[in-house]
């Protein structure tokens, strides 16, 4: 029987130049137009798995003309709904090119060099000491797990054991302490390093949601008089629900007191130190044991693109170490000199993580970062902090608005409160009730699409600006579309 691939494995050119046109025009459509409704498009996909394939010419067609048209459309200059955005024309670029010809982060080649020069770049410029060990993971959820794991092998080499080997176990009641604004990837990661999601004592916050020191001193002090092992101290250096930032070189203080791993999870907001206007809030970053931080959030690289950075090399090697690996080091046979690529593996990545085969994130860091530099960055992230700021102003000055947030980073949590809102024991009620419809009209109508949370029993709009698309026209229009929706919604209200 002759060979036969049925898998395209040439026509690179020809099959982007049938899509490219219809990813230029879904990131050209910028009006707010929704795409068709599911059952649309999803008819079209739906159906049984081929017994033979339909060819390459027909897959790409159905991406032209169905998927792309119908993608996520979080790019938009007015979305502001997450903390994460469409990337960047080059970022993406450089996304696929790695796909191509840089498919593993190892061997002798660019996209491996890329992973150790972008991780030296970013440290950088977030002013992480330069002997940390950078490894690029899917996001921030691994980021902070490998952080918070460095964090128990630390703690068991206090005692005088070894969690990597022999389990959580050998720690006592173990602890890891942070506010409770903490973002809920720090429960789930104390699950998966077997401390169990109640090991993550949530302390309380003061009035700008910031990690309250003296009582994170006062229950590390208590907890170890109990018996209980204290893990780590998380900082949250922009958290997700307001943009705070805990006052982490008191938290540094405290950790260096305790001998108390600190790590910081900036997975959001550590690109905030980069604002002058801001810049003081992060001190203490450099003294960290281990940072988190999402280049796919700020930066606008393709998702799946975190970073942690951990001071202590070979502790993260003996707590992710894979152990023997022999057909690796075995599959290295030429000469140390020789000019093959697969003389060496490079920098062991698969030793400090949790995965073995990654895909090259590095280059989407590096790309943006050749592309823009160190003060086209900077620039960003100042007039997104600004949009937040112009935003709470507009808020502040409106009869019909109210700010229910301090305004740290480039969120904005605030409310449609109307001249006439009830005043008595139904008044928070009914404006929850009002500002979660006004939410769903906004996004909706699909000019702008901010998202919402809840602060102190309240529930807020909140737009995050962290789209590189995003304009000072789109905060104005934000604001004018909650004020229209709002009094809409409010005089149908009183018409029913």
């Amino acid at each position: 029987m002759p060979e036969q691939e049925l898998s395209a494995t040439s026509g690179l050119g020809e099959a982007l130049a049938l899509i490219v046109p219809a990813l230029d025009s879904f990131i050209g459509d910028v009006d707010g137009r929704p795409p068709s409704r599911q059952e649309a498009w999803q008819a079209i996909l739906d159906g049984p798995l081929p017994e033979r394939g339909k060819g390459a010419q027909a897959t790409l067609e159905v991406l032209r003309d169905v998927v792309i048209p119908n993608g996520l459309k979080i790019g938009a200059p007015g979305f502001s709904g997450w903390v994460t955005t469409a990337p960047s024309i080059v970022p993406a670029v450089a996304g696929l090119s790695a796909l191509v010809a840089g498919t593993q982060r190892a061997w002798l080649q660019p996209y491996h060099y890329l992973e150790e020069l972008a991780a030296r770049w970013l440290a950088e410029l977030f002013e992480i000491p330069q002997d940390f060990q950078g490894l690029f993971t899917s996001g921030g959820a691994v980021a902070n797990l490998i952080g918070l794991g460095a964090a128990r092998q630390h703690a068991g080499v206090r005692l005088g054991v070894d969690p990597a080997t022999d389990g959580a176990a050998v720690l006592p009641s173990p602890r890891i302490y942070a506010s409770s604004e903490v973002h809920h990837v720090i429960h789930r990661a104390a699950a998966v390093l077997g401390f169990g999601r109640n090991a993550v004592i949530e302390l309380p916050t003061d009035r700008e949601y910031r990690l309250d020191v003296s009582e994170l001193r006062a229950r590390i002090v208590a907890d170890r008089a109990a018996g209980a092992t204290p893990i780590a101290v998380v900082a949250s250096a922009g958290t997700v629900n307001t943009g705070a930032v805990d006052p982490i070189a008191e938290i540094a203080d405290v950790c260096a007191e305790e001998d108390v791993w600190l790590h910081v999870d900036g997975a959001y907001g550590l690109p905030g130190i980069l604002d002058p206007a801001v810049r003081d809030l992060f001190e203490g970053v450099s003294r960290a044991d281990s940072v988190a931080v999402d280049p796919h959030k700020w930066m606008a690289t393709p998702i799946g693109c975190g970073a942690v950075f951990v001071r202590d090399r070979q502790l993260l090697l003996g707590t992710f170490t894979l152990g023997s690996a022999e057909y690796l080091e075995e599959a290295i046979v030429a000469a140390p000199d020789t000019r093959s690529q697969f003389a060496d593996l490079g920098t062991p990545y698969f030793h400090f993580g949790v995965e073995q085969s990654a895909p090259s994130r590095g280059v989407l860091v590096w790309a943006m970062l050749h592309e823009a530099g160190a003060e086209g960055f900077r620039e960003r992230v100042r007039r997104h902090n600004r949009y937040a700021r112009l935003l709470a102003d507009r808020v502040e000055e409106s009869l019909v608005m109210e700010l229910l947030s301090p305004v740290t980073l480039s969120i904005c949590c605030f409310r449609y409160v109307p001249e006439d809102a009830p005043t008595g024991a139904e008044r928070e009620s009914v404006l929850n009730d009002l500002n979660r419809e006004l939410l769903g009209c906004v996004q909706e109508r699909g000019r702008v699409v901010p998202s919402g949370t809840e602060l102190g029993g309240r529930f807020a709009i909140r737009p995050c600006f962290i789209n590189p698309r995003t304009m000072e026209a789109d905060v104005h229009a934000l604001f004018d579309e909650v004020v229209e929706c709002g009094a809409a919604l409010w005089a149908g209200r009183d018409s029913s």
